[in-house]
């Protein structure tokens, strides 16, 4: 239905409508509840450390005391490339909302045109007739508007910047996943230095091994067979020790790649690899609700697809429409003239009687979104307990390890002493001997391997703590919303 009313009737109308815009349909976001432990079950017996509250809470490395490390994480943010990425789709995100909020403004547009006309004269003998010219313009103002009575832009504006929050929990996400494999690779790197320096320091006791078994055999007291046994040993070693490069190179290449730069670029200097990582210190598991970005995440896709209800529902509201024109056409290039003005108004209102179930099915999907949503959310919630747990106790057990694992690696060292000085005096077989010092090589690997797998956990720890963040740190809804210069302020 169109009709044309008055500039009274008109403004009585965008007055009702400016009124019913203040409601919006379908459900108001309530955040649900999430499966929440008292308190962790692996966190007995953990030392408890003291929370870093005057550092930078985003610098989460910063109890591991290292500047290598602390230099290659702090590019992460600036360069590494998935996370430009993620912070380009949050800039995306931002602007969604911005196309949203153009739903609550009218649509203004200018238009003019002009029509020049000429009639020339015709000659007959000594006649001459007269000429003319004529120009007629025409200059209008057209504006539309369909007011938000039921709230469907609302309710868009809403889902989408939502959406834009959790773009930036995302970033964030993205940023501490970055940070994190960074941070592993480079410990498995330093691990990759202290195994190169444990099989070449081997090497060189095996090679004193073998200038022992060399002076007896020239002595006549062992075989050549010793001999070969000793080289054998020897240049396995040193094998490993070489083989134990590639893993280094491959290291440090994936750490290029993470802070943004080609692998021919970085080098990373060889340095010793600490005995001990630091304790993390662990909070309440209700806190890390506020302090996981894919939670938060999570949390930010709910209330998205619950307003997308209220979208839904407001289809089965009509739609009303405004629209007015005002212009100037007449003679001249611009015929702006009192007399030569033109008006007019309208409102249209349209209303689906019947659609086969369509806008009840697209309720019902809507509904059913959300609770997806909120099903995905509390998977991730119980998710990040898990992954809390899992390196709580990985790291309880490692400690552990690493103590009893020592004490096999001062005993194998006990071992071969002694079978090293009744070898030289003639008392055992080189074979006594040399069986001693490949458990002494293993158990020194294995206490290699616990403590790479500590910093590990250390870091899959921290992370699964959600590293420095806070959901404080996420951009509010407000600040979302006021990025459109057009809307008032608050």
């Amino acid at each position: 239905m169109t009709f044309r009313a008055s500039f009274p009737a008109l403004a009585s109308i965008v007055a009702l409508a400016a009124g019913l815009c203040g409601c919006a349909v379908g459900p108001d976001y309530m955040k649900p509840s999430a499966p929440t432990p008292i308190r962790y079950k692996e966190l007995k017996g953990w030392k408890t450390a003291t929370p870093l509250d005057g550092a930078d809470r985003g610098q989460w490395w910063a109890p591991f005391r290292d500047k290598t490390l602390d230099s290659l994480i702090s590019q992460v943010s600036i360069s590494n490339q998935t996370v430009i990425g993620a912070e380009a789709a949050y800039r995306t995100a931002k602007s969604l909302v911005r196309e949203a909020q153009a739903g609550l403004f009218p649509t203004v547009s200018l238009n003019y045109s002009g029509t020049g006309t000429h009639s020339g004269s015709k000659t007959s003998g000594f006649n001459t007739g007269s000429s003319s010219t004529l120009f007629t313009s025409d200059l209008a103002t057209n504006a539309s508007w369909t007011p938000d009575i039921w709230g469907l832009v609302r309710r868009s504006i809403e889902s989408n910047a939502a959406g834009a929050q959790l773009s930036a929990a995302d970033l964030a996400n993205t940023t501490l996943a970055s940070q994190s494999l960074l941070a592993t690779a480079y410990f498995n790197l330093r691990a990759a230095d202290a195994l190169k320096d444990l099989l070449e320091r081997t090497a060189k006791e095996f090679q004193r091994t073998l200038e022992i078994t060399q002076r007896q055999y020239t002595a006549g007291t062992v075989s050549k067979a010793d001999v070969a046994t000793a080289q054998a040993q020897l240049f396995n070693t040193q094998a490993q020790a070489i083989n134990a490069g590639i893993a280094r190179a491959q290291y440090e290449h994936a750490i290029a790649v993470l802070i943004g730069v080609p692998p021919a670029e970085l080098n990373i200097a060889v340095a010793p690899f600490k005995t001990t990582p630091p304790t993390v210190p662990v909070s309440l598991p209700s806190v890390l609700l506020e302090r996981r970005p894919d939670i938060a995440a999570a949390e930010r896709s709910m209330q998205a697809q619950n307003a997308l209800i209220g979208v839904a529902v407001a289809a089965y509201y009509p739609n009303i429409s405004l629209s007015g024109a005002f212009g100037f056409a007449g003679r001249g290039p611009l015929a702006v003239s009192l007399a030569n003005e033109a008006w007019s108004v309208g409102v249209a209102a349209a209303q689906t009687v019947f659609d086969g179930g369509l806008r009840s099915a697209t309720v019902d999907a809507a509904r059913a979104t959300y609770d997806q949503s909120v099903a995905n959310y509390r998977q991730t919630v119980l998710s990040a307990f898990q992954g809390v747990e899992d390196q709580l106790v990985a790291l309880r057990l490692l400690a552990q390890q690493a103590k009893v694992q020592d004490d096999a690696v001062r005993a194998a060292q006990e071992e071969v002493d002694v079978l090293l000085n009744q070898y030289s005096a003639g008392t055992v077989a080189f074979t006594a001997v040399v069986v001693a010092q490949a458990q002494l090589l293993t158990n020194q690997t294995s206490a290699l391997t616990i403590r790479q797998n500590r910093y590990i956990a250390t870091v899959q720890l921290i992370e699964a703590l959600g590293g420095g963040w806070n959901v404080k740190d996420l951009p509010a809804i407000a600040e979302i919303e006021d990025s459109n210069p057009l809307l008032p302020r608050l």
